[in-house]
């Protein structure tokens, strides 16, 4: 029992953790070149990782 929910709660904070940082290291890359294709790839498999969710509100 304490192996699973070891696993579980590595990969509750490893994924998003890894996905904010693909994000931002896309981001600082994008930054001080632009766009580029290994930037894009970061973003996009940041995004198949956790995809962010559209801020929904009332005055938005």
């Amino acid at each position: 029992m304490r192996g699973g929910f070891r696993g579980w709660a590595i990969m509750a904070v490893a994924v998003p953790v890894a996905a904010a940082g693909a994000r931002k290291l896309s981001e600082r890359m994008e930054r001080g070149k632009g766009p580029t294709r290994a930037s894009g790839w970061l973003r996009q498999g940041a995004d198949m990782i956790r995809p962010q969710q559209k801020k929904r509100g009332l005055f938005r």
